[in-house]
């Protein structure tokens, strides 16, 4: 993120007045952590809430693509943007934006990917390695959007990132950095390629394991 959004950022989070419950709490410092609240199930709806508990989030556009629509005035042409927020820890969101100018539908993306994100379990699932590092996922996990169907497989330390460029942003700002992925359906497309990433690792926390028993 250049230097002028974060500034942007800044000016926003001083300006911002909440509108929500769980943002006046945020405001106020009865809501210190992002975990706090994923584990009483609130649903964010300002991405400002985001903004002030994870400070060292990063945002990366993946895509942008022009969208035609016919009108009775004419042939109406809007930018679409994908845009990936996570800050390499274990949070990662992705949202989409449409607008008439690029700058604007990228912030209407980063806006909604802040809405969207979610924790990523991450662990060492990797039979070759059973180091007990969060270098990878402690499980095999499939996502799906569209025709598009991915699976990611934990890999030992070292491995790297066995992906596409896609994924492979989408994995690295979640904070994964040894997996391999295999990927079926119309890979080309890059929005229902993205979300089907961001589904995989959105499962890793739906799944119960034994330490969730304690």
């Amino acid at each position: 993120m250049s230097g002028e959004r974060e500034d942007q950022r800044s000016e926003k989070l001083e300006e911002w007045t909440p509108r929500t419950r769980l943002g006046r709490l945020v405001l106020e410092g009865k809501i210190s952590s992002i975990e706090e609240i994923f584990a009483e199930g609130m649903r964010i709806r300002e991405p400002e809430i985001v903004d002030m508990l994870l400070p060292d989030l990063q945002e990366e556009v993946i895509h942008i693509g022009i969208v035609q629509k016919q009108t009775d005035a004419g042939e109406k042409t809007r930018f679409k943007a994908i845009v990936v927020v996570g800050n390499g820890n274990g949070y990662v969101g992705i949202g989409s934006g449409k607008a008439d100018q690029v700058r604007t539908t990228i912030e209407k993306a980063a806006s909604e990917a802040r809405l969207n994100v979610t924790m990523v379990r991450r662990g060492c699932g990797s039979w070759e390695c059973g180091c007990g590092q969060p270098h990878s996922l402690p499980f095999e996990t499939i996502g799906k959007s569209g025709s598009v169907v991915i699976k990611i497989i934990p890999g030992p330390r070292g491995l790297g990132l066995v992906a596409s460029e896609v994924a492979k942003v989408i994995l690295r700002l979640a904070g994964i950095k040894d997996c391999w992925t295999k990927s079926y359906g119309q890979t080309r497309t890059v929005p229902s390629f993205a979300y089907a990433v961001y589904n995989a690792l959105k499962r890793t926390y739906e799944i119960v394991t034994p330490m969730d028993w304690v």
